[in-house]
């Protein structure tokens, strides 16, 4: 690697240190990496205009202090034992994009080599991850799926555990196996939007239910059972994508008396189940012969782990899950699943658990500050939030303004089950990668919001 040149520019310390201290700096930023080769120390020498015992001194320094390895007959390396390997991570540009409702991501050196730690420790067994894999996971995948499954109060039997790859997917089947082409699905009025789409990519109908404070109102759902005779209640039921609304438990338990009543099936889609340090039990700890429930991961460690566990009802519903899925997908990708799975069983998952829930924290009191003169919907443990806008903003109005500016949200109308979507938006808080970055788009939002669109749209 004859092309890498120390910065010696650091005056009062002796050259050799200091070239000790520019491999040390390179590698925690990333221009030089585990098994890189290091020019010879000759070569550096004359590149360098120094003795060639100062660069010796400088790679014995780094060697003393396990930052590179000499081979004999090959040269001097990046030692492969080396940490910090996160420090080179590649972001792709973007605009400060408020629209995705992803986690924020980790930025703890240590909870990052964890990470990695946790991928190398997979990457020792890649022949057999790269094997066809049977359908739901293996059992240690199925273990660690039930120990994550328990911080929900679930202590389902393995055979009722699935391995999918995603919460979508397994979604798409769940609705595919309860309904059929016409039939109806209930869901509250603002919902998923990807509930939404499976519905219409099945040719179902979705009707929205009436909410309050509490979540879903229980005399709508009993008056929709008697009139329309659903095959199924979706529910977004902690942390509701948009609107951040929790179902209580009160009224979760009024909703399952209901369902049993009517014998209608409750799909719980509990993506973000995890993340409010107390939230209330899930529908399938309170009814598990009804529930079908799906606990993706993307929302509580990270949005590119495409994995959710699945707990069916009973026996006979995971078969008939189990056929459609594998011939939709065929299965997970064992190597995700793998890392999921290392990760659960190593403590990582916590970890990151907790460092989201702090940096969603972090920048809910943000937005609590920046939005203070705007009515918004918004819950502590999440990293989203629904606002409603003041007049004579509309929602296509101010999400295209936005978006003119760079700052990406997304309107009522991808939520709304009936036609007559609120003038709202969703924003999410999760999605720019550092607080400098979203409080510089919260600001711009609410600078916008105390004009009116005409004046607004003068300083485009």
């Amino acid at each position: 690697m004859t092309e890498w040149i120390p910065d010696l520019s650091r005056r009062g310390i002796p050259r050799y240190l200091a070239i000790a201290d520019a491999i040390a700096c390179d590698i925690e930023a990333g221009r030089l990496a585990a098994a890189d080769r290091l020019p010879a120390q000759r070569t550096l020498a004359a590149v360098l205009g120094i003795d060639f015992t100062t660069v010796a001194r400088g790679y014995l320094e780094a060697r003393r202090r396990g930052l590179i390895e000499a081979r004999v007959g090959q040269g001097t390396f990046v030692s492969k034992a080396i940490r910090r390997r996160h420090a080179a991570m590649i972001r792709h540009p973007e605009i400060v994009d408020l629209s995705m409702n992803l986690p924020p991501e980790p930025d703890d050196p240590d909870l990052l080599d964890r990470m990695q730690d946790g991928w190398e420790a997979i990457s020792r067994d890649l022949v057999s991850l790269m094997r066809y894999q049977g359908f739901g996971g293996v059992a240690a995948d199925k273990e660690a799926a039930s120990a994550w499954l328990s911080r929900r109060g679930l202590v389902p039997r393995q055979d009722r555990v699935f391995i999918a790859p995603g919460a979508h997917p397994a979604l798409l089947g769940i609705f595919g196996l309860l309904a059929r082409p016409g039939e109806v699905v209930l869901s509250e009025a603002i919902t998923y939007p990807g509930a939404r789409s499976i519905a219409a990519q099945l040719g179902l109908s979705l009707v929205g239910l009436a909410m309050d404070d509490d979540g879903v109102d229980p005399d709508a759902f009993a008056s929709a059972c008697g009139r329309l005779a659903p095959k199924a209640l979706y529910l977004n039921p902690t942390l509701l994508n948009p609107t951040t609304h929790t179902i209580s438990q009160s009224r979760r338990l009024a909703l399952t008396s209901i369902a049993r009543c009517f014998g209608v099936a409750i799909i719980e889609d509990d993506p973000y189940g995890l993340l409010p340090e107390h939230a209330p039990p899930a529908f399938a700890a309170l009814a598990p012969e009804l529930t079908w429930h799906v606990a993706g991961l993307a929302k509580c460690l990270g949005a590119g782990l495409r994995v959710a566990y699945v707990v069916v009802p009973d026996n006979r519903s995971g078969w008939s899950f189990a056929a459609s899925l594998r011939a939709a997908t065929v299965m997970a990708s064992p190597v995700t699943v793998a890392l999921a799975t290392r990760w659960i069983s190593d403590g990582t998952g916590d970890a990151l658990l907790a460092a989201i829930r702090r940096e969603s924290a972090e920048r809910q009191l943000l937005a609590r500050s920046l939005l203070s003169g705007q009515p918004f919907r918004a819950d502590p443990a999440g990293f989203h939030l629904w606002l409603p806008l003041p007049a004579p903003w509309t929602r296509s109005a101010f999400a295209g303004h936005m978006r003119t500016t760079g700052i990406g949200i997304v309107a009522s109308d991808a939520f709304t089950t009936n036609d007559n979507p609120a003038e709202a938006v969703r924003v999410c808080l999760g999605g720019p990668a550092d607080r400098l970055k979203l409080r510089g788009a919260l600001e711009f939002m609410a600078h916008t919001l105390a004009e009116s669109p005409s004046v607004a749209s003068s300083f485009l």
